[in-house]
């Protein structure tokens, strides 16, 4: 369920005379030089980048507040996320960033479609919709603000919590995906993504722990 979203790159120009530089809307000069050093590395590389840039948003976003981090996407593009940790191991901090940052664009993209799967799921998953902290008559609005507050727990909070809450909301669209499917060949596809939701929920949940033990890089 990660979507591919294409966000356009600002553009900046000095004022006269001098010549106009292309405006990158990245946070800190340390995170532009990572993303910066991702392309045409090998792989042993390109992990290295994502475990990097990853220490180092929820450092920053730890030290600054985490308002700006929660947007980091819509800020450099959700592109340049994945490109940065969309291949990273799940049961690593890219992994597990990766998998909130995507978490907020789809309920931000498709609020509607997310407040439909809670609503089916919540009553059937009732503590995981407790631990997720979302009405079960949540409306768009609701679906907008709890995205933002799971991923602003990474930067204010506890990020094992962050992750579990996160966990949490895939284990419940799952089962609302489940409830919801036919008997056709669409329903079929919702079933195979309710099977990916859960796949999220456990490598959450086991990054959970992981942080808890010291050793999620």
């Amino acid at each position: 369920m990660y979507p591919r979203i294409v966000v356009g790159v600002d553009q900046s120009h000095q004022p006269a005379p001098q010549p106009p530089r292309p405006h990158r809307p990245s946070l800190h000069a340390d995170l532009t030089a990572v993303i910066d050093a991702a392309g045409g590395e090998s792989p042993a590389a390109r992990s290295e980048v994502a475990a990097a840039t990853a220490a180092v948003v929820v450092s920053a976003g730890r030290r600054d507040g985490g308002d700006r981090f929660v947007e980091l996407a819509d800020r450099v593009g959700i592109d340049t996320l994945a490109e940065l940790w969309k291949n990273a191991d799940p049961v690593s901090l890219p992994g597990a960033l990766w998998a909130l940052y995507v978490l907020r664009q789809w309920c931000h993209s498709n609020g509607e479609e997310v407040r439909m799967l809670w609503r089916a799921g919540a009553g059937l998953a009732p503590a995981d919709a407790v631990v997720a902290g979302l009405a079960e008559a949540a409306d768009v609005d609701s679906v907008h603000q709890m995205a933002d507050a799971v991923l602003g727990g990474v930067y204010g909070g506890d990020l094992d919590v962050a992750l579990e809450r996160a966990a949490a909301l895939f284990r419940v669209v799952a089962v609302g995906r489940r409830e919801l499917a036919g008997p056709d060949e669409r329903g079929d596809a919702e079933r195979a993504l309710a099977d990916r939701n859960e796949r999220v929920a456990a490598d959450l949940t086991t990054a959970a722990r992981t942080w808890r033990a010291g050793t999620l890089h």
